[in-house]
């Protein structure tokens, strides 16, 4: 994976420098991961809520305080009607309407200012303590510019609704800021693996079927991730509120103006037909990847973590493709879209500890059931 680890090795002692602190390092990576979590089904209930565009602020300090005044409350209401969003769909909904959306995107931005601190927070703790594990560093720096950068597509994202005739984000800007929001939690899960997961060494004359369990575990991996995007692009438009059945759009199984927009490229992202079923394509893709891959592992592995992570992807597939059927038939009640969103990272989360578990490629010449140096060195300071 592109995270994994390159630790330092022993010092001329012979005693590993990190010994003793990847633990609760990556404990604490374990707990940021786990708010960015919730981060992301927040801001599912945000979106399908409307309440995004309720704060047309960008003050990422003073922010964190609510209005304390009804003047106040009144100076941000006025603000808020003079977008298309108001006029356009709550029109006369009163202060008090106002109040009910300002709080949920309030709760939100609020969220990831935590998020923020104790990430940082930590950073610092354990650098100036001397417990960051040896080599990693400069990664956790990398995470915390990437976690600032969240913020500001956040708003860059925010910014798109305010635009004339306009009563949402824009689906491009919707996707990278979801897409990088998964992209930071896999960063932080992965990272806690490593030094809190230990992978599995089968014997060499083994290795064979193990790895071919993880190539087909990495291929439903990406087609998950491929599908989770599409999602966002669905999420954008509002498209699960059109093509109501499953599994025919209107009784096809391609829908009728697919390519109905030009230039083409349009289609991918502003037509409901076209981005609906590609996102019930590349989600049939990815079930049928991970279904195979656990598949595969229940017959081939013998029992241990490797092979009750690979089970245990499958039923989170399984649980989401569900949700996802249920949430289209339904016609997107707000809870349902909620916990849909909230249980692609559980999707994600499964996908990465069966990667974690499972061992890579063994370098020519190295017994594959030996693991590098430098995975060593993480391991004896997880013990």
């Amino acid at each position: 994976m592109p995270f994994d680890a390159r630790t330092a090795p022993a010092d001329a002692t012979g005693n590993d420098r990190g010994r003793g602190d990847a633990r609760p390092v990556g404990l604490w990576l374990l707990a940021v991961a786990a708010m960015v979590w919730a981060m992301v089904a927040l801001g599912g209930a945000t979106r399908l809520s409307g309440s995004g565009l309720s704060i047309m602020e960008w003050a990422p300090i003073m922010g964190a305080v609510p209005p304390l005044s009804d003047a106040e409350w009144q100076r941000l209401y006025d603000l808020y009607r003079t977008i298309p969003q108001y006029a356009l769909v709550n029109q006369g909904f009163g202060i008090e309407g106002f109040k009910r959306i300002f709080w949920l995107e309030w709760a939100h931005r609020f969220w990831g200012r935590a998020i923020g601190l104790v990430y940082a927070g930590g950073l610092l703790w354990f650098w100036l303590r001397g417990r960051v594990p040896p080599g990693l560093k400069p990664r956790l720096l990398l995470l915390l510019a990437l976690g600032g950068l969240q913020g500001a597509v956040g708003w860059f994202m925010v910014a798109s609704g305010f635009e004339a005739d306009r009563t949402a984000v824009s689906p491009w800007r919707l996707v990278m800021h979801l897409g990088l929001a998964l992209a930071l939690y896999a960063a932080l899960l992965w990272t806690a693996l490593e030094l809190l997961a230990r992978r599995e060494a089968p014997g060499p004359g083994d290795f064979p079927a193990w790895r071919s369990v993880r190539r087909q575990v990495k291929a439903a991996a990406w087609l998950l991730a491929a599908a989770m995007l599409a999602g966002g692009f669905s999420a954008g438009i509002r498209a699960g509120l059109d093509y109501n059945t499953f599994p025919l759009m209107d009784g096809r199984l391609v829908p009728e103006g697919y390519w109905r927009l030009e230039p083409a490229w349009l289609n991918l992202a502003e037509n409901v037909a076209a981005v609906q079923f590609n996102h019930r394509l590349l989600a049939t893709l990815a079930a049928l990847a991970a279904f195979g891959a656990a598949f595969a592992a229940w017959r081939r592995l013998p029992d241990g973590p490797a092979r009750r992570a690979c089970l245990g992807l499958g039923a989170a597939v399984a649980l989401q493709y569900a949700l996802g059927v249920a949430t289209l038939l339904m016609v997107v009640p707000p809870a349902l879209g909620t916990l849909h969103q909230a249980n692609a990272v559980l999707v994600l989360t499964a996908a990465l500890l069966a990667l974690r578990r499972l061992p890579v490629a063994a370098p020519a010449g190295r017994d594959p059931a030996r693991p590098p140096a430098s995975v060593a060195s993480l391991r004896r300071g997880a013990a």
